[in-house]
């Protein structure tokens, strides 16, 4: 998967709302976390994105990073598909918890992780992680979500 990590840089540069890491991040995130990420293809190439690791103080929890799916493959499913596979494959290595953060005005990730838990039958739950005076810059607060059985 080290491979994927341009390409991976690319697709979250492309989509203009994503704090975009340095390429040498993606290229590492690839290595170092390829368990607990998932790329999503078309004709052998990437096209989607899920970077995730697990909590190192709660290592049944998989924290997803980032989620991103190129502009001309929105809207097929893709992004939902990628976070139920990865969950679902998680499991095995005793995951049982999903955690991301999202800033109060992305109703579309909303969206997503409430439609993941769905059809994962994980309940979901948001409370306040960070206030947008930790950020050093215009940075949105971000809420914790959580997916969890009961």
């Amino acid at each position: 998967m080290v491979d994927d990590g341009i390409r991976l840089w690319e697709i979250a540069r492309d989509t203009h709302v994503l704090d975009v890491n340095s390429s040498y991040a993606y290229v590492l995130w690839c290595h170092d976390f390829a368990e607990t990420s998932i790329v999503a293809e078309s004709a052998g190439n990437p096209v989607g994105f899920v970077t995730g690791y697990r909590r190192p103080d709660q290592p049944n929890v998989l924290m997803v990073w980032q989620v991103a799916v190129d502009a001309d493959q929105r809207g097929a499913g893709i992004a939902a598909r990628m976070l139920t596979d990865l969950f679902t494959r998680a499991q095995t290595a005793g995951v049982t918890c999903l955690h991301t953060t999202i800033s109060p005005d992305n109703v579309g990730s909303q969206r997503l992780f409430a439609a993941a838990a769905e059809q994962l039958g994980l309940d979901i739950r948001s409370e306040s992680l960070f206030d947008a005076d930790v950020f050093p810059d215009a940075h949105q607060p971000e809420d914790l979500y959580i997916l969890s059985r009961g």
